[in-house]
């Protein structure tokens, strides 16, 4: 049983600023480093078994759709996608209305050690009320998010070698947060259409009491005894984002204690649903520089809909313009929300890293 990487792959890019604050007991100097590719690995105690190969200079799988058309019964063949760092096994699953594993299965196929390694399983499954797709995905939890930003360009850059599109092209896709429209456009990035914003507070949801016009804009929010501030914003699925808290007016994003303090937010009783939580730091009207808690993933790379929530609560607070550049740790996000139609537009790219098989 092999996984053939059949792309280059290559580090992504990391910007930092040098700062500094004072709430040492927040914050952090030390700085992470991405995780060395392991060329081989092997699962004795797990049904999974998993061997992997580089291969660039003369790839075993000659092409793409040879590959996905495999049907073998007794094994699932997958893509492993990223977008900015965040990371996916896809799956072809257009041939039957549920996903083709379960929710445990999926925790083992994401865990880092003993399986692929993954922030979620995604599932390409046949369209539903006049969609062309249906999206699930499968948080490296075993939970299901309603969407997500980054897996749904990996989905269409999949769904255009499943089938065999080329050039700009777009589709409709169901998702638990409603349509989606992503566009493959001709230099290989992916816009999607994210739609409307949700900032009604019952809606997001969140028990914080709304201050502006239903919405939670720049509110207190206790966690563990630090006030920060915090603007709670849905793209489908739950958003908190912070700017600033009592003692700190602007983050350095790049000292916090993100796994320290991001479980606190996400499971904060004001958020029934839990909660994606994004840290902010303003670099200028257009560029901000965002660090996420994924509820279900924990720390990524990046989050597409954390990006869109992030510049949301950028203009609903004032310290950001409508067109802004986000950096994640795993590269920058182009994000939009238009006024002449209220929708958000994310724009960015989604890289194959490699094909592979798994017995059941």
């Amino acid at each position: 049983m092999t996984t053939t990487i059949s792309v280059p792959i290559s580090a992504p890019s990391r910007r930092s600023n040098n700062s500094s604050v004072n709430l040492r007991h927040l914050f952090s100097t030390s700085h992470s480093t991405f995780a060395t590719l392991q060329r081989h690995f092997q699962f004795p105690r797990s049904r999974i078994t998993v061997s992997s190969s580089m291969s660039i200079d003369a790839p075993v799988i000659t092409s793409s759709s040879s590959f996905l058309d495999r049907r073998d019964t007794p094994f699932l063949h997958f893509a492993k996608f990223h977008g900015l760092g965040n990371d996916f096994v896809l799956v072809d699953n257009r041939d039957i209305i549920e996903p083709k594993i379960s929710p445990e299965k999926a925790v083992q196929l994401c865990d880092r050690n003993f399986g692929v390694g993954a922030d979620g399983v995604i599932f390409v499954l046949p369209g539903i009320n006049g969609t062309d797709y249906t999206m699930r995905i499968f948080n490296s939890d075993g939970s299901e998010p309603e969407m997500c930003g980054n897996g749904v360009r990996c989905f269409a850059k999949f769904v255009s070698q499943l089938e065999n599109l080329h050039g700009r092209h777009s589709f409709t896709v169901h998702t638990g947060a409603g349509l989606i429209v992503p566009e493959v456009l001709e230099d290989g990035n992916v816009r999607v259409d994210m739609g409307e914003p949700i900032l009604k507070a019952s809606d997001v949801p969140t028990k914080l009491p709304p201050n502006k016009d239903h919405a939670v804009v720049k509110s207190e929010l206790d966690v563990d005894g630090i006030i920060w501030n915090v603007t709670c914003v849905s793209m489908g699925n739950p958003h908190c984002i912070t700017f600033s808290g009592k003692g700190f007016e602007n983050l350095f994003v790049d000292e916090l204690k993100l796994a320290e303090i991001g479980p606190k937010f996400e499971h904060h009783e004001v958020f029934p649903a839990r909660t994606n939580t994004e840290f902010v730091q303003v670099l200028s009207e257009s560029h901000l520089k965002m660090r996420v808690w994924e509820r279900g993933a924990g720390a990524t790379l990046a989050c597409g809909t954390g990006a869109c929530a992030t510049v949301v609560a950028a203009v609903l607070e004032g310290r950001a313009g409508r067109n802004c550049t986000v950096d994640l740790p795993g590269g920058p996000l182009q994000i939009e929300w238009r006024e002449e139609d209220n929708h958000v537009y994310m724009t960015g790219s989604a890289e194959l890293v490699y094909y592979g098989s798994l017995p059941l």
